[in-house]
């Protein structure tokens, strides 16, 4: 199996997006979600998976919107 820089930029996601759901804290969890998140807009943007991209802006603003709540722990 040979592996291009974007496929390990693509597992990388993957491992970002699984490690945030590990998180006791909401902040950090949403943290690393976002960043993972991100990661998989560009990696999917770069493969051209339109759909893949859109709910992963998607959780990006949720993500962000639910930080930005005064509150928010």
């Amino acid at each position: 199996m040979h592996l291009t820089l974007i496929d390990i930029f693509g597992y990388s996601a993957s491992i970002l997006v699984a490690v945030s759901f590990l998180m006791k804290s909401i902040k950090k969890l949403r943290f690393v979600n976002i960043v993972g998140s991100t990661c998989f807009v560009i990696y999917s943007i770069v493969i051209k998976a339109w759909p893949v991209a859109l709910i992963n802006i998607f959780i990006v603003g949720i993500n962000i919107y639910y930080l930005c709540q005064k509150g928010e722990k």
